[in-house]
């Protein structure tokens, strides 16, 4: 791919994108006038990746993770990541890295989320409540894209709340790569490394990673059983990628991604069980075509496949009447299949004019297919085909004013059509103060579960279910304080309704006539207290109740606030990393008639340093620790049986101990 000389809109998504960097900041750059950016000679990038910074020009609250912000941090998934370092998102992972989480973004729920690699949806489609990190390691990311609020024109269904896009390693124009190793004391190895180079008019990026631990002790010794004895959650992931990019001329780009997990992740159990765990499969193919016709006119195609594919096993110790074990074994699953596959096509173009307003149009089709062995779900097949568009005034309308409307019609199999809408937009009134808002509709599909879920233990899916609808309000005054060393500022509030909630009743999922609010605030501030010194605090309030409910939803914590606080001395050969978390009150729901329980309130603290060495301070090592004041925290509950008599009690599940992690990174 040649360098190119790109206009002033592609030189302000660099810049924007450097603003994000710096700062942390959640907000577009301040001045719009021409004058404020040089014609700068960028790389093209491809349609798709310029939407984050463009929706962030039009009311849309964007964050951007670094993979240097990662790398400084020493996570090893990237939940860890995500529960540390995005504001207002709250994620808990069930029993330490690569394993299921709880989550909530603003106070939603985590089936309101939209999860994507390189811009393919990757939430699972089987059951939308899982959401898909037990198998993702930070080694191989080079940034992460969070959209807040509703974004169901770009990026359809299940954005109700917002989307986090993991974007894997770049290219580069010049051979370069990286070699890790580390270690911790979870009886834990982690190996990775990555290589970039070109040639001609090729790009070629290869990536691996390796992730295996015993694990830890993931409950307290008081919940565990006799017939509980597996003591130890591990895991045995391993991830890798490879990316090409051809470029047929300046204008004309093509690229191609395959990207491959092959593990084996633990199931944690306090009783009856020996061992349990997920051997898992999973083929993502990309391919993706940009097209610059003119200045005005860009085009963009892609196709993708994703294939899931999980057997699971599961072997208790037997017991006798009397509840004692026998030192027999009961294999109650032995490698029962449960998947999907997930494919697709995408196209889209966006013009931009002198006449006031740009747009941005195209065509989406999904289709998708799954089952499952162990709660048994039946095989089928659904497909979706929507087409979107969304309008934007410009510059040459409103200099100080960003106003965009965009609508996007979905009509899926087994369903009636579904139309959604956005209206956003932002207003500068100086340099030093803005105002935004964004409001519209959104859409959730019920998931395969939902629909044909025919397994007798449990509640039968009901293929007549409708799809969740929600209105979305999101608005922000927010600015900057100071010159060459400034506070960044943001208050927000958001409000949520969701209406035709998918709920049970005698037996079988239905649409239920109740609706759910959610709605809150939300203070964030950034500081650069000296050059090398920067420093980001984060407070979310938020009430999610049912209509005739004043108790918070399950799995919703009442207030979040999260800080972070780095130091990166350019003159030092050594870098510093704080990251503090406090979780408020929060509730989760134990079957049996156990009921309510209360397990928030808890803090956690990482601290991370790393010391260069080389002239070109290409040796790095790293010391991380996890859970520095060692809190003894609950990120879930669950119910168990006792051997005894089969009473049933509430257990939690513990997140991580306080844990060392050290690290050896080459760079060349």
């Amino acid at each position: 791919m040649e360098k190119k000389s790109f206009g002033v809109k592609q030189a302000k998504h660099l810049l924007l994108s450097a603003v994000f960097t710096a700062f942390g900041a959640n907000f577009a750059d301040f001045a719009y006038g021409e004058d404020s950016y040089e014609e700068i000679i960028v790389f093209g990038t491809q349609l798709e990746e310029t939407i984050p910074l463009d929706l962030s020009e039009y009311g849309n609250r964007v964050k951007i993770i670094t993979a240097d912000e990662i790398e400084l941090a020493g996570f090893n998934d990237v939940s860890q990541t995500l529960q540390m370092k995005v504001p207002g998102l709250y994620l808990a992972p069930k029993n330490g890295a690569f394993d299921y989480v709880n989550c909530s973004f603003q106070g939603s729920r985590c089936q309101d989320v939209l999860w994507l690699i390189d811009g393919v949806r990757i939430n699972n489609r089987l059951y939308n409540t899982t959401a898909p990190f037990d198998t993702v390691p930070a080694h191989m990311i080079e940034r992460i894209e969070v959209l807040y609020g509703g974004q169901g024109i770009f990026y359809g269904t299940q954005s109700v709340a917002g989307v986090v896009n993991i974007i894997t390693k770049s290219f580069s124009d010049e051979p370069t790569g990286t070699f890790a190793v580390g270690a911790d004391q979870n009886d834990a190895v982690h190996i990775n490394g990555d290589y970039r180079t070109a040639f001609g008019d090729h790009r070629i990026v290869v990536y691996a990673s390796k992730d295996e631990a015993d694990g830890f002790k993931p409950y307290s010794s008081g919940d565990y059983q006799p017939s509980g004895t597996d003591h130890d959650r591990g895991y045995d992931v391993l991830t890798m990628g490879i990316k090409y990019a051809y470029s047929f001329s300046p204008d004309s780009n093509v690229t191609l991604h395959y990207h491959r997990t092959d593990n084996e992740v633990e199931f944690a159990a306090p009783a009856n069980r020996a061992r349990s765990y997920n051997e898992r499969e999973e083929d993502l193919f990309t391919a993706k075509w940009d097209y610059r016709v003119n200045e005005n006119v860009d085009l963009f195609v892609k196709g993708y496949y994703h294939e899931w594919d999980s057997h699971w096993t599961r072997i208790d110790n037997e017991l006798d009447g009397m509840g004692q074990l026998t030192g027999n074994f009961v294999v109650r699953s032995d490698k029962e299949f449960w998947g999907y596959e997930d494919y697709g096509v995408t196209a889209m173009t966006s013009i931009t004019t002198d006449h006031g307003l740009d747009y941005e149009m195209g065509y989406d089709h999904q289709r998708f297919s799954g089952k499952d062995d162990v709660l048994l779900i039946a095989q089928k097949t659904e497909h979706v085909n929507a087409v979107f568009a969304q309008a934007r005034t410009n510059a040459s309308l409103l200099e100080n004013t960003r106003i965009a409307f965009g609508v996007r019609h979905n009509r899926p199999s087994g369903e009636g059509d579904i139309t959604v809408w956005n209206l956003s937009g932002q207003h500068h009134f100086n340099e030093q103060f803005y105002a935004r808002a964004t409001v519209g509709t959104s859409f959730r599909f019920p998931d395969a579960w939902q629909l044909y879920g025919n397994d007798p233990c449990c509640t039968l899916g009901n293929p007549d279910l409708e799809g969740e609808q929600s209105t979305n309000f999101n608005v922000a005054i927010g600015g900057r304080v100071g010159g060459d060393m400034p506070i960044t500022w943001e208050l927000i509030g958001f409000k949520r309704e969701v209406e035709d909630l998918i709920g049970s009743a005698n037996g079988m999922r239905i649409n239920s006539d109740e609706k759910v609010e959610f709605d809150g605030w939300e203070v964030t501030l950034g500081w650069d207290i000296t050059p090398a010194l920067n420093a980001t605090l984060d407070y979310t309030s938020t009430n999610a109740e049912a209509s005739g409910s004043s108790e918070q939803i399950t799995d919703i914590p009442e207030s979040l606030f999260k800080a972070t606080l780095s130091y990166l001395p350019e003159a030092q050969p050594f870098a510093l990393d704080m990251s503090i978390i406090n979780v408020g009150d929060l509730y989760d729901s134990v079957s049996g008639g156990i009921g309510r329980m209360e397990h928030g309130n808890y803090t956690v603290v990482d601290l991370a340093g790393a010391f260069y060495l080389g002239a070109n301070r290409e040796h790095r090592v790293s010391v991380r620790l996890e859970n520095a004041l060692d809190e003894d925290y609950a990120s879930s509950l669950g119910r168990a049986f006792r051997d005894i008599d089969g009473s049933s009690y509430a257990y939690e599940n513990l997140g991580t101990p306080r844990t060392v992690k050290v690290s050896y990174r080459y760079q060349f």
